[in-house]
């Protein structure tokens, strides 16, 4: 098989395949007397295996994986596949997380109302805290205050109020503060309660299609080394 060969089921140009072929995401191939290279069913499989791969494992982790296999290293390749399913463990316990946040407020989360910012006692008297308790949230990262240019003090805009707002309602719910983080910077990112409702929807879908990435991955990588194993 010529490069061409191996380009046209991919709609690939044939320099990929020489990069590819360069960067050991191919097996060794052979070379004509003129010095052209050669390939085999060995290596359209690999070339089949390291695309599906990349789709669920993103590129750099792909070609790792594709060079451990074509050196015997399946120690390393079986570490680097394991590492992406505890990565996407996490990130749908994160997600699923912060959809129970959401779902586990008594009304729908305030929206920042515009007006002057508070000092960190006006805002504690607002929802029955002590100014310490604020501090500390800070430190979590769950408040994000400005700082006054001129005295230093800490001022509560709006959105800091509301973040106070869902806090205060999340710890009388017992969630530990990690959870208030977490679910406040998908907030944050989202846009609001109803930008974030959709935010976990489109979140969930990638999930989904990463996870049916990973499953046609492992299986196109499953074939490719049976074939090696009968090289």
């Amino acid at each position: 098989m010529r490069p061409i060969d191996l380009a046209r089921e991919h709609g690939l140009s044939t320099q990929a395949i020489r990069n590819y072929d360069d960067a050991g995401v191919l097996p060794p191939s052979a070379r004509t007397e003129t010095g052209y290279r050669r390939y085999t069913p060995l290596h359209a499989q690999a070339l089949r295996t390291f695309l599906a791969l990349r789709a669920g494992h993103g590129h750099q982790r792909a070609m790792a994986i594709m060079r451990a296999c074509n050196r015997d290293d399946s120690e390393s390749a079986f570490r680097l596949i394991d590492a992406s399913h505890i990565a996407l463990r996490t990130e749908r316990d994160t997600r699923s997380d912060v959809a129970k946040t959401l779902g586990s407020l008594s009304s729908t989360p305030p929206t920042p109302i515009p007006g002057p910012p508070l000092t960190v006692g006006e805002l504690a008297h607002r929802i029955e805290v002590h100014p310490a308790t604020l501090r500390a949230w800070e430190e979590r990262g769950i408040l994000r205050p400005e700082r006054d240019r001129t005295t230093g003090y800490r001022r509560y805009g709006p959105e800091c109020v509301r973040d106070a707002d869902i806090a205060r309602q999340l710890r009388r719910g017992d969630y530990p503060l990690d959870r208030v983080a977490t679910f406040l910077d998908a907030l944050r990112e989202a846009g609001g309660a109803d930008a974030l409702r959709t935010f976990l929807d489109a979140w969930q879908d990638r999930l989904q299609a990463r996870s049916r990435a990973l499953l046609c991955g492992a299986a196109q990588l499953d074939a490719y080394l049976t074939m090696l194993d009968q090289a």
